[in-house]
């Protein structure tokens, strides 16, 4: 019997690597090869260099690495700047509020719409010493605070201002994020009060305010975060994302903004899912398309076109079912993040899918994020995934499927046109389908959910919310209410209605300059809401 020969194992060899693999997709349907060789895909343009897709600054993590800031805010006001407190002691460089749905949806707690719901998913807030708590021995002029608030954002922003003010801390030095992004409230969240075309208005308003009394300030983080979470792809989230990004910087062109006055300061805010390389794609992609794309619209300079992003563990990839896994999947989350260059980074805790994070889940969160910055080099080199001929061809793949979605928008009339005729939604809904299916198919894992389960005994140790919270809320609102001097609210409301009538007729108004007024002077949150409520009407689904 004749032994095989080198060239009989060379054609076995090759005869196996003919075998057909199974097709592998990603989220947004690229199919991904099992080899990648060189291509024509490699970016040429460095870190810092127009269109960004290597990163906005050339040198990256190695003289600062991102931010980190940790999403907080529960309860009480108190108890959540005892949260903050504690994470700034343990290494946190930036702090992030989170507030309950009355305080976005501009109900103070004492309303009939708030019960129940006082400071369930974020912390109260309803006036201006609601405020002063939560920020009470924090240096405002030292740290940058990113808040999670949008119909209500222009309120929290003066509130933050009037706080500072009260420290005599100048607004000018004041550095931090109000999220402010109506548009994807509509598409994906919910949290809208005021129909489309008037909380436009009021965006490009906060604009010309944040530029003239706090310049440092981002009076935006335009979100694709929370359209994955609601089930897009990792395409739709950049296209739908800048897609409203080209919408608000086209609202405040039409108010008048001069492009310089606010372009600089946009920032945004992505989701970070799964799937590592197609997630550290879609960072490179967004910065590509965004720079590219504002350039030839609106001929703004190349050099502030370098978009800065927040980023956040994905909330909707976190299982109940053995949910320490989850801080497995932040952690590969989070370098993914850093892989492709996020500015500003939130990692969740592993308990997230059953209340919120106690104090050792989230110090466990913040020490993900550590270990990431000083133990694994990967903030040593720019872009270090870059010239990878699979990510290369990757972001190539992305950049065309997200830029078709982009135009078919454009199509159709640009964003607001395809929010009001259900266009958007319905493919946010079509692709969380169809991932749902991969799963009940199996042909997604998920480790302890249709794969690996085991039994488990409950989870010990949840954060509870105080019932004595809301019951205390009231009283301080009550107290307040009864203290502060009524013809100064009165004429604070009559000036805040004449600056809301001029914005809803397209005259030049200072809405947000009224609204400061306000604040200042013992109106509360849900009175500024009310007044906006009857000039524009609410808006319905």
């Amino acid at each position: 019997m004749n032994k095989p020969t080198n060239q009989d194992n060379v054609a076995d060899k090759a005869a196996k690597m003919k075998t057909p693999s199974p097709k592998i997709l990603t989220s947004s349907g690229i199919e991904i090869q099992p080899v990648y060789r060189p291509g024509k895909n490699s970016e040429n343009a460095l870190p810092g260099e127009f269109p960004f897709t290597r990163g906005p600054y050339a040198s990256m993590y190695r003289q600062k690495v991102w931010t980190m800031r940790q999403y907080s805010g529960f309860g009480s006001a108190k108890e959540t700047n005892g949260r903050f407190h504690y994470l700034l002691k343990n290494g946190q460089t930036g702090l992030s509020c989170a507030f309950d749905l009355p305080t976005q949806m501009g109900y103070d707690s004492d309303h009939s719409m708030a019960e129940g719901e006082i400071g369930r998913v974020g912390v109260a807030i309803s006036h201006l010493e609601d405020m002063k708590l939560l920020l009470a021995g924090l240096p405002l002029e030292e740290i940058s605070t990113s808040m999670t608030i949008n119909a209500t954002g222009a309120t929290l922003l003066s509130l933050y201002v009037a706080v500072a003010k009260s420290k005599k801390v100048s607004p000018s030095l004041l550095r931090g994020t109000i999220q402010n992004d109506i548009l994807k409230e509509y598409i994906a969240r919910g949290t809208y009060i005021y129909p489309p075309e008037f909380s436009l208005k009021l965006v490009a308003d906060s604009f010309r305010f944040a530029n003239s009394i706090a310049p440092k300030w981002n009076p935006i983080s335009i979100s694709g975060y929370h359209i994955r979470e609601a089930g897009s792809t990792a395409a739709q989230e950049i296209a739908f994302t800048l897609s409203n990004a080209f919408t608000y910087v086209q609202a405040a062109k039409d108010a008048g903004l001069e492009l310089k006055d606010f372009v600089p300061r946009l920032s945004f805010f992505f989701n970070v899912h799964n799937n590592f390389f197609e997630e550290i794609a879609k960072f490179r992609v967004a910065r590509k398309i965004y720079a590219e794309e504002m350039q030839k619209r609106y001929g703004a300079e190349k050099e502030s076109l370098a978009l800065r992003f927040h980023a956040q563990t994905a909330g909707s990839t976190l299982t109940a079912q053995q949910p320490i896994n989850n801080a497995v999947r932040v952690a590969y989350q989070a370098m993914a993040a850093v892989l492709g260059g996020a500015q500003s980074l939130h990692t969740n805790s592993f308990d997230e899918a059953l209340a919120l994070p106690t104090e050792q889940s989230a110090l466990l969160a913040l020490r993900t994020q550590q270990i990431l910055a000083a133990e694994t080099g990967v903030a040593a080199v720019a872009d270090p995934l870059g010239g990878a001929y699979f990510l290369e061809d990757l972001s190539r793949d992305l950049e065309n499927k997200s830029l078709e979605i982009i135009r078919r928008i454009d199509e159709m009339g640009g964003m607001l046109k395809a929010i009001e005729s259900g266009y958007v939604q319905r493919e946010i809904q079509a692709a969380a389908f169809e991932a749902q299916k991969r799963i009940d198919a199996k042909d997604q894992i998920l480790v302890g959910v249709n794969s690996y389960q085991m039994k488990e005994e409950a989870t010990k140790n949840l954060h509870k919310l105080d019932p004595k919270i809301a019951k205390d809320q009231l009283q301080r609102l009550k107290k307040f209410k009864a203290a502060r001097k009524s013809k100064l609210v009165e004429a604070a409301l009559k000036r805040l209605s004449v600056e809301g009538e001029k914005l809803q007729r397209n005259q030049s108004a200072m809405v947000c300059e009224a609204i400061l007024n306000a604040v200042e002077h013992g109106c509360t949150l849900g009175e500024v809401a009310q007044i906006f409520r009857e000039i524009a009407g609410s808006h319905r689904s």
